[in-house]
């Protein structure tokens, strides 16, 4: 890294545990080694507060050891506010921090004189980063920081890159790019998936690996238990506790549990403590463990480079070699586990290609900006081109932002609490200098997505936290899970949720919150690679491959540019399984679609069930011509029609409204409920879409609700990947790949022709049972 201290940009891909963020932070040891200095030269930014406290410890000892005249703070939501003062006042020389508190800090009116001598930044994690809007809010103060610091070089560190190039341009200041500097990839990592018995035919716990995972924990120092949701982990830990008959110390961590079960389980691992920890992506990153020896990923990874960061968890340290072990939940994610420990091993990652920067975000980052002081519009228009994100920004896109930021849009304008902005003499400058408070309180662009403490009757001490939709559908007496204990809610209190200890060995309610990811592309065309290739079988069990065997008989197998749909009747009902592989959130706006489709046509669909790489949808009439079913410019328009009226139209726009500033998260002397801000936000979107259809965050919220939750892109990708080739097949019985699915928890009902159908013969049966059929 010395040798690349003097370019702009540099981005560091290295391997977890190589030491690359003490790297990043030698050229800046070095300058204030001679002391002397006063000011803040560095900063450090990372995606997570705990990272920047354990960066702070792991720094300060080369420091204190050489007797550097250097100091080092760090500076997140948890820094005491008189620190924070000082800090503004006295800078340290390295200040290492989050994006949210960095954007705090740009905010103030003496941003100017605090960043004047900055001479480097260090981006932590920056993959983590650039995977959401905290990536694109990053990228934009770095622009900031360009005005205020001319010149200052920039550094960005991660293991999990997987188009260099692509992160080098998001880093460096337009129209520059990033040096990539990669080091050796270390000692290649040791592999496996648990194959001692055939995992079951569905379901997504992995529950039937438990003794398996007991005799790992067993045989190792600490092991890291990786789940991909919150409600997997908490299942999980429960039967895992429940078998754990030798009292192994175990614990649970994820981002739901109260900060303070979170540092006490952080804190006990650091001491060597405990044998395993069931947890999420809170502990994908960074930490520096120490004891763990050994990653258990449950469940299919779905990602990579997912699989990737967590391996590195394992012996993190330069020259360590990483043990994982994948456990697959059911007979199909065999396939993908197989696929995914190749791509690691050949270091194949895969990634999600990022559109341009966001405008909701740019709206927030024009109010940061006039908090701190007044600017011209062509001035600020140029600074942000220079983040890597906005490069390609167009003139009226943020000539839009301006006019939001300044009247709250057409259907706005006449309301003052929305007019923030106001042009002067060619400077735009906040109307009411008061505002900049209020603006403040909200920065950031994590979703808040309407969560309610957990506490223990008579307690004030949270157990952690569940989402609002979640609590609305408890009933006093239901149970759950909450930090691995089953609890019984009592009441909702003080917008908070009550609960009392229970000693039952199952909840009623299963687990709270938690999601599905679905599978990257690169993943996805790996395991249908595999599927079509049957020469390479050989790589998979060999009760998986006489599976696909079975399929290739009866019906075909899966291919990449070909869409396999089997018909079939079974249970009394005919089902159409449609081999997509395009993920669970596109098969299930898929399914969705296709059954009003089918609904219109007469065919009465019950039902579906979606999966990464299946749907299948249930009716009492067999679907004779699919093809028409799928036709693109048919779909498209169901799909306009269905998403216009859809809540996760709303869902989305409070998230949008909410960045953008148009929704306010606190206040001073208050902080509105998910509810109160769900409230709102219904009723703004409605406004805006009976009086300005053209509102520009009714634009963003349309963009978003596409790539996310619908996913509609994946469905376009889809049919543009296959054309017309669409392999009907027409069975009498069921496939042995669809089989699972019958047994797929999560059904979607459909309302219709189909259940009222139903509900006549069963009428019928009673009448004829009861002998009143011919009364």
């Amino acid at each position: 890294m010395l040798a690349h201290a003097g370019e702009r940009a540099v981005l560091l891909v290295a391997p977890t545990g190589a030491g690359k963020t003490l790297a990043g932070f030698l050229p800046s040891l070095i300058d204030l080694a001679s002391g002397g200095r006063e000011g803040l030269h560095t900063l450090y930014v990372s995606p997570l507060k705990a990272l920047a406290a354990d960066i702070r410890r792991n720094l300060l000892a080369p420091v204190e050891e050489l007797g550097l005249p250097v100091r080092v703070e760090d500076r997140t939501g948890d820094t005491p506010q008189a620190a924070r003062r000082r800090q503004r006042a006295e800078p340290p020389h390295i200040l290492l921090t989050t994006p949210e508190s960095l954007a705090l800090l740009l905010s103030h009116e003496d941003a100017p004189h605090l960043f004047a001598g900055l001479q480097r930044v260090v981006v932590d994690e920056i993959h983590a980063l650039a995977e959401s809007k905290r990536g694109d809010q990053l990228f934009l103060l770095l622009s900031r920081l360009e005005a205020l610091a001319p010149g200052f070089r920039r550094v960005g560190l991660s293991a999990t890159v997987e188009d260099p190039e692509a992160m080098g341009r998001c880093l460096a200041p337009a129209p520059r790019d990033a040096t990539i500097v990669r080091a050796p990839s270390g000692a290649e990592p040791d592999l496996s998936m648990m194959s001692r018995r055939p995992p079951p035919w569905a379901g997504g716990a992995a529950l039937h690996a438990i003794p398996e995972v007991l005799d790992l924990v067993r045989a190792h120092r600490c092991t890291l238990v990786f789940h991909n949701t919150r409600a997997q982990a908490e299942l999980f830990f429960h039967h895992l506790w429940m078998q754990n008959d030798e009292g192994l110390p175990i614990a649970i961590h994820h981002g739901s549990l109260a900060r303070e079960q979170r540092q006490a389980v952080e804190a006990a691992m650091q001491r060597g403590e405990l044998r395993a920890v069931v947890c999420t992506g809170t502990l994908d990153m960074g930490l520096d463990w120490g004891e763990v020896d050994l990653v258990i990923q449950m469940g299919a990874p779905k990602y990579v480079k997912r699989l990737v960061q967590r391996i590195g968890r394992a012996n993190h340290r330069a020259g360590g070699r990483s043990r994982a072990v994948l456990v697959p939940a059911h007979r199909f994610e065999v396939i993908e586990c197989v696929c995914a420990i190749e791509a690691a091993r050949e270091g194949d990652l895969d990634g999600q290609t990022r559109g341009p920067g966001p405008l909701d975000v740019l709206c927030q980052h024009i109010l940061i900006r006039a908090c701190s002081g007044p600017f011209a519009a062509d001035d600020l228009y140029a600074e942000v081109r220079t983040a890597g994100p906005y490069r390609d920004l167009p003139r009226a896109d943020f000539d839009a932002c301006l006019d939001f930021c300044a009247t709250g849009g057409y259907a706005l304008r006449a309301y003052d609490r929305w007019r923030r902005l106001v042009e002067h003499d060619g400077l735009w400058r906040l109307r009411d200098p008061r505002s900049a408070r209020r603006i403040r309180m909200n920065l950031g662009t994590i979703e808040d997505k309407g969560t309610l403490k957990v506490r223990l009757r008579g307690s004030q001490a949270p157990l952690g936290e569940v989402e609002e939709y979640f609590a609305s559908t408890l009933s006093p007496g239901d149970t759950f899970l909450i930090g691995g204990q089953i609890v019984r809610f009592e009441s909702l209190r003080e917008a908070s949720v009550e609960v009392s200890r229970r000693r039952d060995r199952e909840p009623r309610v299963p687990a709270f919150g938690g999601g599905k990811f679905p599978t990257s592309v690169a993943l996805t065309r790996r395991i249908l690679g595999l599927i079509e290739d049957r020469s390479a079988w050989v790589r998979l069990p060999r009760h998986t491959a006489e599976w696909l065997d079975l399929q290739a008989r009866i019906s075909r197998l899966p291919a990449w540019d070909r869409l396999l749909i089997e018909t079939f009747p079974a249970e009394g009902r005919w089902h159409a399984a449609l081999w997509g592989f395009a993920g669970w959130n596109a098969h299930q706006t898929l399914g969705l679609l296709l059954t009003r489709r089918m609904e219109a046509e007469g065919l009465d669909p019950l039902g579906f069930v979606a999966t990464d790489h299946a749907l299948l949808i249930s009716g009492l009439r067999p679907v004779e011509a699919p093809a028409r079913l799928l036709e693109p410019e048919g779909l498209r328009d169901g799909f306009e029609g269905w998403l216009a009226g859809n809540a996760v139209m709303k869902r989305t726009f409070r998230g949008v409204a909410t960045i953008a500033g148009l929704i306010e998260r606190q206040m001073p002397g208050l902080r509105r409920t998910g509810r109160q801000a769900t409230f709102s936000s219904d009723i703004l979107y409605d406004t805006l879409q009976r009086y300005d259809p053209g509102h520009l965050l009714l634009r963003v919220t349309r963009e978003e609700a596409q790539r996310g939750l619908v996913d509609w892109g994946r469905i376009e990708e889809m049919l543009a990947r296959v054309g017309p080739r669409i392999d009907h097949v027409r069975l009498t019985r069921v496939p042995p790949l669809a089989a699972p699915l019958l047994l797929e928890r999560g059904r979607v009902p459909v309302e219709g022709r189909g259940r009222e159908r139903l509900a006549e013969e069963a009428a019928a049966r009673l009448l004829e049972e009861a002998g009143l059929d011919a009364l």
